[in-house]
């Protein structure tokens, strides 16, 4: 006769309590979050995800649908496709005029996202500090936190067009500051780097013996005639920085999943060790694309920057108007109006106007206590329903403005 079997109550196993301290800590994405409200809420203009609203441009889908027609499906080099990394090379010392070696300084990967991850984890040990800007693209902290170092936020202030300052970073620097954390112009205000304070804050670098991790994402995306200097450019900072790209933001190739970061060859080789073993290579299918992108897609990417453009000037007007105080962004597509005048909260605008309006945007709260009080709209959205969700979101204002 058979032994009963013995099946256990699912509550007992208590699962929660296996999972790591530290992954318990960590909040969900304050964007995901907010976006299930979305997928709930029935037919909404949403002016909150960070995504191009264009199509990848043809000829770079058309070398993607090619490399399939051609069998190319198989693993690359952990690094990335040579002529990739090529491309990379030359693209860089065009835009941000600085020379990397695309045999040892350069590496592809699956997304920005795993370019931070693997920067962190290769050079941080358990309680070195990271300062970093806020309001900030959302995962920073929680990536930080993740390689087991401390997140050391200064925020930066609207009344000062949310600018990095070189005394605010000095003031955080301790005997356990490892890196610097740059992203410039700035997801989600906007906001560009002027080269004073960022000229100041390499000579902290070298005086205190610091790594420069600068997210250039947003890099192609300037207005009003700007130039973006890099950091990596500066005397005496390309041996001490990581600089981060990719190709999701400017040639609106978000579904691809695939960044990049240039570095000293000794970084590159240790976040390639994390990368060998985690992700093991990008896709080759997108790899191939990207080369397309890099080698001819500076038309197209000019097109979609001017639509954002125009676009930027069409939000920050309305917004104005509404009542809704709004820095004009020198960069990115995004807009962080000042809601404070409706005395509600980041999350209560945000939802109040999502359940009476129709019209999605993220809390400030996403990107940081420093956030409360705005909200962000993403403006790479078709031009007439972003007009309709402007006009929505002035008459909700005036609705509510105390």
């Amino acid at each position: 006769m058979m032994p009963p079997t013995f099946s256990p109550d699912p509550s007992s196993l208590r699962v929660k309590s296996k999972i790591s301290d530290r992954i318990q800590a960590i909040p969900r994405s304050g964007i995901r979050e907010f976006f299930e409200l979305v997928l709930n809420a029935g037919d909404v203009i949403s002016l909150g995800v960070g995504e191009p609203d264009f199509a990848t441009p043809w000829h770079i889908r058309e070398a993607a649908i090619y490399s399939l027609e051609k069998g190319q499906t198989s693993y690359t080099s952990n690094l990335g496709l040579l002529d990739l990394r090529k491309s990379i090379s030359k693209y860089v010392a065009q835009k941000f005029h600085v020379t990397y070696d695309p045999t040892k300084e350069v590496i592809v990967t699956v997304g920005v996202s795993e370019a931070l991850d693997l920067a962190f984890r290769a050079l941080l040990n358990p309680g070195e500090e990271v300062i970093y800007h806020e309001p900030c693209y959302v995962s920073y902290s929680p990536t930080i936190y993740m390689a087991y170092g401390v997140p050391v936020v200064v925020e930066t202030r609207a009344e000062d067009n949310f600018a990095l300052r070189a005394a605010a970073v000095e003031a955080c620097i301790t005997p356990k500051t490892k890196v610097i954390m740059l992203n410039f112009p700035t997801n989600p205000t906007g906001a560009v780097m002027d080269p004073v304070e960022l000229q100041g804050i390499a000579d902290l670098a070298i005086k205190h013996d610091l790594i420069v991790i600068t997210d250039e994402i947003y890099s192609e995306l300037l207005y009003d005639e700007r130039d973006h200097p890099s950091i990596a450019a500066l005397p005496g900072m390309k041996e001490r920085t990581i600089l981060m790209h990719g190709f999701s933001k400017a040639f609106a190739m978000t579904g691809f999943r695939l960044g990049y970061a240039c570095a000293p060859p000794e970084l590159t080789e240790a976040m390639m060790k994390i990368h060998q073993y985690s992700m093991l290579c990008a896709p080759i299918t997108a790899q191939v694309a990207a080369v397309e992108a890099l080698e001819h897609g500076a038309a197209p990417m000019e097109e979609m920057r001017k639509a954002y453009w125009r676009r930027r000037n069409l939000v920050v007007h309305k917004l104005n108007a509404a009542g809704l105080p709004t820095f004009q962004p020198g960069g990115a597509f995004y807009a962080f109006p000042d809601i404070r005048s409706t005395g509600m909260t980041s999350r209560e605008f945000a939802t109040r106007l999502l359940e009476e309006e129709k019209v999605a945007v993220v809390p400030g709260t996403a990107f940081g206590k420093a956030g409360e009080g705005f909200v962000r709209a993403c403006y790479a959205t078709d031009e007439t329903q972003l007009a309709i969700a402007l006009d929505r979101i002035a008459d909700f204002a005036q609705r509510h403005r105390r």
